[in-house]
């Protein structure tokens, strides 16, 4: 989910003789009923095929919904006709930015603001606008378009609702919630303008309940108002996510309220897969599967509702069909149009669809090939967006539950490797911990070349170690670790963790020496082995401990009649 939502830009009130007419495609535009405005804005051309500013909107409308190819033939069919042909010129140039070609796109502009007269404001605001839709953006021109037609018409609330979209653009927090403000005031019926102050005090310091005030006031001036209810939704997703403990109450009325906006707008295929997205976060895949299915009775060629298919059928259990789902859409799409959730839930489902259990109750894999492939795309989705690594920890520990010791730590050590990653902490720890028994399950010579993993571990619990110093888990792992290293140096640090490992559980008292008994037995008796060769007083002391902790210990009262 984007920070800031802008939404609904083609929003101008024109003087014409169809005013009325554009007017209320206007309306259905700001209020995302995109069906609704494109069979207003055909039934206006039909009636007056001479009118450009109404070609202009209907392709700015399949802009919105990124079906560019209509949008070009709409706006290429209004730069021909009588009246106002200008501002598809204006439409071509956002098309021409979203090319990447900025050049041809200000040629547009220049010459749409060359024929300009005095009072011409619309023309400089939509310019400024196709610079904010853009899929190639470029925010400092947008706010200086709009300032130029600020300068023009110091009143158009229109001017200052776009001028506070690109400052939101610009990340210039404080100077578009000025704009929007003015442009609310200007026109207090502009819910638009509301409708951004209350996302800007969403995404300022987390201040949930003074954005669903600010919705709720919308509200109060139009109950039809969709937006307003998509975006309580959007809030109460990120307030449930914000605090875990009120997560499912937030989330119940998260997806009411955007029940409630799917309800005023116009369902249509563009609608639902808003509605598809908002699922996925929200995670109701039972519904995002009833939705992705009537999405296909729809648009049975359109490749993304593949993509809602797979992540659903995925989390409910339907692998194989996921995988298919999946497969499909990524052999129907440009490549640059896979994104990193992609690759993570297509490895995902193939990894659960050769998982099983055996007879006693293994965990077995049951086409190795395929399991290695899962692997490979569940790290090229960390390659695509490391961010996604967030989401890495459960799989890790689902695997790592499974005695799958080995992918479980290909999965963590990815993990790892995002330095912003929320459960780094816990993700080394793991990495660590299933190389180690990944390490117990080889044969003795795959031991001996598996000491590049071992070290692993063992840098992976140092971090571990410097989060939380007196983690003794930490401090016992590294220990066995560096056991199995078995160098002069690796000795030092497995004794020297020991030590650690038994200054941590004695200061803890009577009750944790008693819960860590075998651990502590295992620590004093490897660690005076150490001590046996270069200190051997202390090795003294540590096989006396044992006998402390276990007066029947035949090792340590072998060792103590070897060192007398």
């Amino acid at each position: 989910m984007k920070e800031l939502k802008i939404i609904g830009l083609s929003l101008l009130v024109f003087g014409t003789a169809n005013a009325q007419d554009a007017e209320q495609a206007l309306k259905a535009i700001d209020a995302e009923q995109y069906q609704k405005a494109k069979t207003i804005l055909k039934s206006l051309i039909a009636s007056d095929s001479d009118e450009g500013r109404n070609y202009f909107l209907l392709g700015d409308v399949y802009l919105k919904q990124t079906e560019q190819d209509s949008a070009a033939m709409y706006f290429n069919k209004g730069v021909k006709v009588k009246h106002d042909p200008e501002y598809n010129t204006i439409g071509l140039g956002q098309i021409d930015l979203n090319k990447g070609n900025a050049s041809a796109a200000e040629a547009k502009f220049k010459a749409v603001k060359d024929e300009l007269r005095r009072k011409d404001v619309e023309q400089l605001i939509y310019i400024g606008r196709a610079y904010i839709q853009s899929d190639n953006p470029d925010y400092k021109k947008a706010i200086a378009v709009l300032n130029q037609a600020i300068e023009k018409d110091s009143q158009s609330a229109q001017a200052y609702l776009s001028l506070g979209d690109a400052y939101v653009g610009d990340k210039n927090y404080n100077e578009a919630y000025r704009a929007y403000r003015t442009a609310s005031t200007l026109d207090p019926n502009l819910l638009r303008a509301d409708i951004q102050l209350g996302v800007i005090t969403k995404n300022t310091g987390a201040a949930f309940p003074e954005a669903v005030a600010a919705f709720n006031k919308v509200i109060a001036k139009d109950a039809n108002y969709g937006p307003a209810y998509r975006e309580l939704a959007e809030t109460y997703y990120l307030w449930g996510a914000y605090e875990p403990k009120k997560y499912n109450e937030n989330i119940k009325k998260a997806l009411e309220y955007y029940e409630k906006y799917m309800t005023l707008t116009d369902y249509s295929l563009n609608s639902r897969m808003r509605h598809a997205d908002f699922l996925v976060l929200a995670g109701d895949y039972k519904a995002l599967e009833e939705e992705a299915k009537k999405m296909q009775q729809l648009d049975k060629v359109n490749p993304r509702i593949l993509r809602y298919l797979a992540y659903s059928a995925y989390e409910n259990g339907n692998y194989e069909q996921s995988i298919k789902a999946m497969t499909d859409f990524m052999s129907q799409v440009d490549p640059k149009r896979v994104i990193a959730r992609d690759h993570l839930y297509l490895g995902l489902a193939e990894m659960a669809s050769v998982i099983s259990e055996d007879e006693q109750g293994n965990t077995v894999i049951t086409d190795q090939t395929v399991f290695d492939k899962a692997i490979t795309d569940i790290k090229a989705s960390a390659e695509k967006d490391i961010e996604i690594t967030n989401q890495f920890n459960g799989i890790g520990k689902k695997l790592f539950g499974q005695k799958l010791y080995g992918p479980a730590s290909v999965v963590f050590e990815v993990a790892a490797t995002n330095p912003d990653n929320r459960n780094l902490f816990y993700d080394n720890f793991y990495l660590a911990y299933s190389i180690y028994f990944d390490h117990l399950n080889k044969s003795p010579e795959a031991q001996e070349q598996n000491i590049e993993q071992l070290q692993k571990a063992d840098v992976a619990l140092d971090y571990v170690i410097k989060l939380s110093p007196d983690a003794q888990d930490a401090f016992l792992y590294k220990a066995r670790v560096n056991q199995r290293i078995k160098t002069d140096e690796s000795y030092q640090k497995m004794a020297e963790a020991y030590n650690e490992y038994i200054r941590i559980v004695t200061e803890k008292g009577d009750a944790e020496v008693a819960k860590q008994k075998a651990n502590l037995i295992e620590a004093y008796s490897n660690a005076a082995s150490y001590y046996a060769v270069i200190e051997k007083e202390k090795a003294i002391e540590y096989y006396n401990k044992v006998l402390e902790l276990d007066p029947n210990d035949g090792y340590a009262k072998g060792e103590l009649e070897r060192l007398k």
